[in-house]
């Protein structure tokens, strides 16, 4: 268990979380997460975003498609 403190940044709060934390959740700087409140506790996990593939993007485009101004 780790114990911190809720600080003040700008207009902003936060929380530091350790190196070791992090990495036992399986998390990186960087990392994109959803924030969630659930019975009174804030809830962290990795953001699940769809991975698109390009070329399979453009495999959808319609033969013959001119694209247009409005």
């Amino acid at each position: 268990m780790m114990i911190s403190k809720i600080q003040k940044w700008d207009d902003s709060q936060g929380l530091r979380l350790s190196k070791d934390v992090l990495e036992l959740a399986g998390f990186a700087v960087g990392d994109e997460v959803e924030i969630a409140v659930s019975a009174g506790e804030i809830v962290i996990r990795k953001a699940s975003r769809p991975r698109f593939d390009l070329a399979e993007l453009v495999a959808r485009i319609p033969k013959g498609y001119k694209p247009h101004e409005e």
